[in-house]
């Protein structure tokens, strides 16, 4: 990993919010036109220029050219560009001005392009024009597309639909992406996916509140492979939400950027968006509303980077650019709504992949639609558009100082990984021998998760006959755990009784937490797809008591993501005494995430609970009121409320009348949570917070993390918000006054990535946010990071002027209501990542403890 890039008028901060050096507001001459490219911030070293602003106002102008959303280069090196709603134009960038021509063929909609085997390949995604694959052919050499063929035809019209297409390494076939609204072609040949995709929800899940996508379910998106005639279909990998481009590594190995729900923001099933490693037969837990299957679980392959909100656009390795080594090996991803092109800096971990990003180009409004690398000149390329927008194409160059690098040394240990998993996976097609297949079954076990996905992939696709014995007799847990992940998908009912007692044997006490995360979802997929009809498998009173001797006494734990996982079991099987642990957890969970995942688990056994616990449940929900996520969040919360109201008697609702109907408190007459101690300054506390003259206290600093409000942005390990940069490593790179600083001073220095902009409107009005929608002319603005989802629209029209905010938005003043030594603890707490075995909590105050 590069170290991070310098920005020309930026640095890197803790708080992760925008402050530049000062620079005069540009006009935007009345709101029109695309942004201009001094208004751009790319790494130092590059530079940015205008090759050709789109005309027409995104296509609401008869005579424009549209709003583009993708890019490819043909063989002659000129660009061709589609309108999201329109035509195909060819634009050559060879001489001082962009040479800008519309195709002469009748055609609209495409959202994916690419030029081989002599045809132009358009994917389209219209109410107004079939969707699907067309291949586009010049039959008689006057240098235009007359013939056109509708290859793969998929339905399209949603946002959600067909996307990009690549060439597979070999030059021998194409590979193309489709969001969840996509119809899953009915006519594979070969399909890497076991065919046998569901919702998998042990407690059963809830919908959207506001109704997207309700009645979408799995497989959700996917990735398929096809001839250049269309034929041959092959279906790679399913599970994703709206991923809009893919991309080969020159390992080979194939990479999307999937999109979030933004809507879900502050809830435990918000997924941020995501680089993922696209390994043959992956499935990544794509499900609507509350269903959304975590990273972690054994059957989704999660994440090689998490990246944050966004909305996923195009994405391009660097290698053929003229960039210095270390980005032109970067794969660079386009975040449509907040305006950002970043670089990810992929590293080979085991028989995959893991990374780091960086900011590398940004704007408001920048609505980055596509990205392209040209191999005559050695830039990228880029348009920005989409849903009408003003649309423009944009170049970058490197201009810095001659690249003196080296290429990166192979990792051969990482090779050799991936070549056993690529081993593997050919048993992902065809029929194996029995020596090959042995080599799935000795693999599930093994300490490389890729290669255990791979080796269970491979044991779905082939009779459970074949392997059911080795597998369960297996003298590794972990393989056995697997196994019967495998078992629970592709077997029957008669199966259940024999991984039950598998699981049983398993030593509990000898798994790291991931395994004993994974045993948990093998349990679950067992009742959940080992029975006779639709409904969850009932367990046993043995088995019950089998799953409770194993795991009761492990929760909780103090460890988040277990201790989810084990509730949600130890609910299932009604363990005793388990209703109230949860209910602790309910309150004593320092993130609103996880304290709704435990709400909505109990959601249907509370009507079975005491009265007293059923009043600390309900309680709860009134305690949410000023708890604050997306578009989503607050029906979320009341329909889980909901939900566990229904379980209760007349009786308990009279009982619980005060908590369930409180009366409205009036924000006019709201007491503050706590009273005010002083505006302090950096000067007042460093002395202090560095050296408080005695030990540091753990459980405060957590408790001033919430207190502060620090936890509904930014991320402290797993747990806490995801608007503002991740704080788990921050002790590690400032100093105590550093971190005082970022706290009380926030808008001092500020990350790019988490910029604001200043909007000046005709009319007088001053708005400052982030910019993370557009719609033809109207901008959303978000205003206030603890309240995402409270939007600001500005019409681009009545824009007069637009600058970076000098002023951060993370709110100043989080800790005047805290005292010194609290905030001693918070810092501390910091400095510490979140975590209580630091060395910092082993010593006392004094010399030593600013050491570190």
């Amino acid at each position: 990993m590069p170290a991070p890039p310098t920005f020309r008028s930026i640095a890197f901060t803790l708080t992760g919010f925008l402050c530049l050096i000062p620079l005069s507001l540009q006009s935007n001459a009345g709101g029109l036109g695309v942004t201009p490219p001094d208004q751009i911030r790319v790494t130092d070293g590059f530079a940015v220029e205008l090759v050709y602003e789109v005309p027409g106002k995104g296509g609401s102008d008869a005579d424009g050219q549209g709003s583009w959303v993708s890019l490819t280069v043909d063989p002659q090196g000129r660009l061709i560009a589609c309108d999201q709603y329109g035509a195909l134009y060819r634009i050559d960038v060879s001489g001082d001005a962009a040479d800008v021509e519309k195709l002469d063929i009748e055609f609209a909609g495409a959202q994916g392009l690419l030029c081989a085997f002599g045809s132009l390949y358009a994917n389209v995604n219209s109410r107004d024009f079939p969707s699907g694959v067309w291949r586009l052919t010049d039959t008689d050499g006057d240098d235009q597309y007359d013939k056109k063929e509708h290859i793969l035809p998929l339905n399209g019209g949603s946002e959600h639909g067909p996307h990009a297409m690549v060439l597979t390494p070999d030059g021998k076939r194409i590979v193309t992406c489709a969001g969840n609204n996509t119809n899953l072609p009915d006519d594979f040949a070969i399909s890497r996916v076991p065919e046998v995709w569901d919702e998998d929800h042990l407690l059963g899940r809830m919908p959207d509140a506001r109704g997207h996508n309700a009645n979408r379910m799995a497989p959700g998106g996917f990735v398929i492979a096809f001839d250049p005639d269309g034929g041959n279909r092959e279906l790679i990998a399913t599970g994703f939400r709206n991923h809009y481009d893919i991309a080969f590594n020159t390992d080979g190995e194939l990479f999307t950027y999937d999109a979030d729900m933004e809507w879900d923001v502050g809830t435990p099933w918000y997924r941020p968006t995501r680089v993922n490693h696209v390994i043959s037969g992956a499935e990544f837990g794509w499900r609507n509303g509350t269903g959304k299957w975590p990273a972690y679980y054994p059957d989704s392959f999660g994440a090689a980077v998490d990246i944050g909100p966004g909305s996923p656009t195009g994405i391009a390795f660097g290698y053929d650019s003229g960039f210095p080594q270390q980005y032109r090996n970067a794969l660079y991803i386009a975040d449509w709504s907040y305006g950002n092109i970043h670089a990810v800096f992929l590293r080979p971990d085991g028989a995959t992949y893991s990374g780091e990003f960086v900011t590398f180009a940004t704007g408001a409004p920048l609505p980055v639609t596509d990205i392209a690398f040209h191999p005559g000149d050695g830039a990228m390329y880029f348009t920005i558009g989409g849903r009408r927008a003003q649309s423009g194409l944009y170049r970058i160059r490197y201009v810095g100082d001659e690249d003196d690098s080296a290429a990166p040394k192979s990792d051969d240990t990482a090779k050799d990984l991936r070549q056993l998993r690529h081993r593997i996976e050919k048993l992902h097609t065809g029929q194996p021998t029995d020596v090959a297949l042995n080599l799935a079954v000795r693999n599930l076990g093994h300490d490389d998760r890729a290669i255990r996905f791979a080796s269970r992939i491979a044991l779905e696709h082939h009779d459970v006959a074949q392997w059911i014995d080795a597998a369960l007799k297996s003298k590794n847990d972990r393989a056995v755990i697997q196994a019967a992940v495998a078992i629970a998908r592709v077997g029957t009912p008669d199966h259940r009784g024999q991984v039950l007692a598998a699981l049983g044997d398993i030593d509990v006490d000898a798994l790291d937490d991931q395994s004993v995360i994974d045993l948990t979802r093998a349990y679950a997929l067992t009742f959940l797809r080992l029975n006779a009809g639709d409904q969850v498998a009932t367990p046993s009173d043995a088995q019950r008591q089998q799953i409770v001797d194993q795991l009761n006494d492990r929760f909780p734990s103090g460890k988040d993501n277990l201790d989810r996982e084990l509730a949600r079991l130890l609910v299932f099987v009604n363990a005793d005494g388990i209703v109230p642990r949860v209910i602790a957890q309910l309150n004593d969970a320092p993130s609103q995430e996880s304290q709704i995942h435990y709400a909505m688990i109990l959601r249907h056994r509370i009507g079975d609970a005491p009265a007293k616990v059923q009043r600390d449940y309900f309680s709860w929900f009134n305690r949410m009121r000023d708890a604050r996520g997306g578009m989503s969040f607050g029906g979320f919360v009341k329909n889980i409320q909901d939900a566990a109201a229904e379980g209760l008697t007349d009786d308990d609702r009279q009982t619980l009348a005060s908590v369930l109907n409180p009366p409205v408190k009036s924000d006019a007459v709201a007491e503050e949570a706590r009273p005010l101690v002083k505006q302090w300054s950096v000067d007042d506390l460093a002395e202090h917070v560095a050296s408080p003259g005695r030990a540091f206290d753990f459980q405060r600093g957590k408790e001033m993390f919430v207190a502060a409000q620090c936890y509904k942005c930014h991320r402290m390990g797993l747990e806490g918000g995801i608007l503002g940069p991740d704080l788990t490593g921050a002790g590690g790179r400032f100093s105590v006054t550093d971190l005082l600083s970022s706290i009380i001073e926030p808008g001092k220095v500020i990350s790019d990535q988490y910029g604001a902009t200043q909007f000046l409107t005709d009319d007088g009005r001053v708005v400052v946010g982030r910019v993370i929608n557009l719609n033809g002319n109207k901008l959303s603005v978000m205003t206030n990071m603890l309240d995402p989802s409270s939007l600001t629209s500005i019409d681009r029209d009545t824009i007069e002027e637009t600058a970076p905010a000098r002023n951060s938005m993370m709110p100043s003043g989080l800790v005047d209501t805290l005292n010194e030594d609290e905030i001693a603890d918070l810092v501390a707490y910091l400095r510490a990542g979140g975590r209580s075995d630091h060395a910092l909590y082993a010593k006392v105050s004094g010399a030593d403890a600013s050491a570190d």
